[in-house]
């Protein structure tokens, strides 16, 4: 659910690039309060893991789509609503800089999208409700599951709505919300699901974890090392390894805009604002679509314009692929860096 820059006016992405840092300020504020020694690398590893598990597309069968963890809920239920928010702007951060997932003039709008609606309207309002203060396995399945849902359709429709005030697409309204909403039903289950089997994990192995996050207070001198090596150890894993198991199917997003349009991709406008952040993120993206970029074409004998010599055969699966595992490593360390940084540069100023 990544939004291209495509779909967004200059005006439309300002504003929800406004509304993101107002976000990212008031969380930084409150992340102040309850940070301890143990939040920060708690926050990188799990940054890291939700980079590389959203590098795996799961296929919806029957419907030629695909779709991928979100993360933010179960951030939410593992750091906090306001550390898991800055978390997930660190995870669309990365991807949208250097491997040009997501437009940068979009990158407003996909992490409200994918942070705002799980991380306070579904972690407190639904999660929370469900589970209580005396969680049981039991809970927590059925409260990641609606939570899980509810999260990811209130995104869902967002990035609807966002289209249609930017007017700049011709995606029908209508036809668009009724494909994105029943798509990303089916997501949001597996995307539940998944969440549940990780806090499932947490609330066995250290529920002071959860109980710290849903308090809103310090974990305190709990030792998690074995959560953080073992997250770590999923988040390379998963990186490296699982994710040339990725389903070649579109998107939720793709599908949808395929399924309204003809078309998984629109053409940006031709505008000075677009052009300068695509030209931004040509700079800066060295591991584009999560692979090694293609050489010039001048090395490859072929002219300008022309379409690329067809492979014999399909596309292999599971798709190993240097490139891929490189992303997942690297994207992962990133994230990592840059989710830890964060937290010492809060944890500095708090006293």
């Amino acid at each position: 659910m990544h939004m291209a820059d495509a779909l967004i006016s200059p005006v439309t992405g300002g504003a929800m690039w406004a509304v993101t840092a107002g976000l990212i300020s008031y969380c930084s504020k409150k992340v102040k309060d309850d940070l301890d020694d143990i939040k920060v690398p708690l926050m990188g590893v799990m940054g890291a893991f939700i980079f590389a598990a959203q590098m795996i597309n799961f296929t919806i069968p029957a419907t030629g789509s695909s779709g991928h963890l979100g993360g933010g809920l179960i951030l939410s239920i593992i750091l906090g609503p306001y550390a898991a928010f800055l978390t997930i702007a660190s995870v669309l951060t990365v991807q949208a800089l250097f491997f040009a997932d997501g437009g940068l003039l979009a990158l407003g709008c996909n992490i409200f999208n994918l942070g705002f609606f799980p991380c306070f309207i579904a972690f407190p309002l639904i999660y929370k409700k469900i589970v209580g203060d005396t969680p049981t396995q039991g809970r927590i399945v059925a409260g990641s599951l609606i939570a899980g849902i509810v999260g990811l359709q209130l995104g869902a429709l967002s990035v609807v709505l966002e289209t249609l005030f930017s007017g700049i697409s011709e995606l029908p309204f209508t036809t668009f919300v009724l494909m994105m909403l029943p798509i990303h039903l089916a997501i949001g289950i597996v995307e539940g699901l998944a969440t549940a089997a990780v806090v499932v994990f947490i609330f066995k192995a250290r529920p002071e974890i959860l109980r710290s996050a849903s308090q809103a207070t310090p974990i305190g001198n709990i030792s998690v090392k074995t959560v953080i090596i073992g997250f770590l150890g999923l988040a390379v894993v998963t990186g490296g390894a699982l994710s040339w198991f990725a389903s070649s199917q579109p998107d939720g997003l793709e599908w949808s805009m395929a399924k309204t349009s003809g078309s998984e991709e629109l053409k940006e406008p031709s505008n000075h604002i677009h052009e300068a952040f695509s030209g931004v993120q040509k700079k800066t993206a060295f591991l584009p679509d999560y692979g090694f970029k293609e050489p010039a074409l001048e090395n490859t004998g072929k002219k300008i314009g022309e379409e690329p010599l067809a492979v014999e055969g399909q596309e292999s699966w599971p798709a190993v692929n240097a490139g891929t595992s490189v992303s997942g490593i690297v994207g992962g360390t990133l994230t990592l860096a840059l989710a830890v940084m964060i937290g010492f540069v809060l944890k500095r100023k708090k006293y």
